[in-house]
């Protein structure tokens, strides 16, 4: 039996980790979370996730850090990162450009609110994407 894929599920709003737990529980993943940038990188440290779910808006490190520490570190720069927020993406690609001088390497970006089944959907490709690299 193939293991459960490891999902982490970074954002410091409780109500919207509640509401992807619940989505997510519906399906054959293992689930984590973290509340802000540093514990997310606390925790893949331990435990590099099969896909990082990733808030961009946060307390202590925000999710353009989490990247940018993510992308240049060798352990993790394979990680698929879906960010789910409510920044538009055109705003928040220009800002990770500036400050980095990269191209923001997500391959998922998705405005919240996200339906159930498309955030289902979006996932299940990214892992698929991921067992098959």
């Amino acid at each position: 039996m193939d293991r459960q894929p490891y999902i982490l599920i970074v954002d410091d709003d409780p109500d919207i980790l509640d509401n992807i737990i619940t989505v997510l529980e519906t399906q054959p993943y293992r689930l984590n979370t973290a509340r802000d940038g540093k514990q997310c990188l606390e925790i893949i440290k331990h435990e590099v996730p099969d896909l990082l779910i990733l808030d961009l808006l946060m307390p202590r490190m925000d999710g353009w850090g989490v990247i940018r520490e993510m992308r240049t570190e060798p352990r993790f720069a394979g990680v698929p990162i879906m960010v789910l927020t409510t920044v538009v993406e055109d705003a928040s690609r220009r800002r990770y450009e500036l400050e980095t001088g990269m191209a923001m390497e997500v391959q998922e970006y998705i405005q919240k609110p996200v339906a159930p089944v498309e955030l289902i959907r979006r996932v299940e490709k990214l892992l698929q994407v991921e067992r098959h690299a």
